[in-house]
């Protein structure tokens, strides 16, 4: 039974490892990924996953409308296609 464990005991090495390596930062950096896309707000400046620099003007349930470029062209977007805020908005109470 002692030659058992001793041959699973690499195995189980290897998991713990692959979990504390891979699983847990991921989940923190979805975790992250997920906190911003719920605080967007209007006027906050994103980048799309695709390159495009944008305003948010609309925001919907599950998508956004954005104007981009010197011709105020809007995008309407799923929310998932959004890579990053540039330039967050702040609620300024006085």
């Amino acid at each position: 039974m002692p030659g058992y464990i001793g041959t699973f005991l690499p195995f189980i090495a290897v998991i713990v490892v692959f979990y504390l390596l891979i699983l847990i930062p991921d989940n923190r950096r979805k975790k992250k990924y997920n906190n911003m896309l719920s605080s967007l707000k209007v006027n906050d400046e994103i980048l799309t996953r695709g390159g495009i620099i944008g305003k948010i003007i609309n925001i919907q349930d599950d998508n956004i409308i954005f104007q981009t470029g010197p011709d105020k062209v809007k995008i309407k977007i799923s929310k998932s296609a959004i890579g990053s805020v540039l330039n967050p908005t702040e609620d300024i109470t006085v």
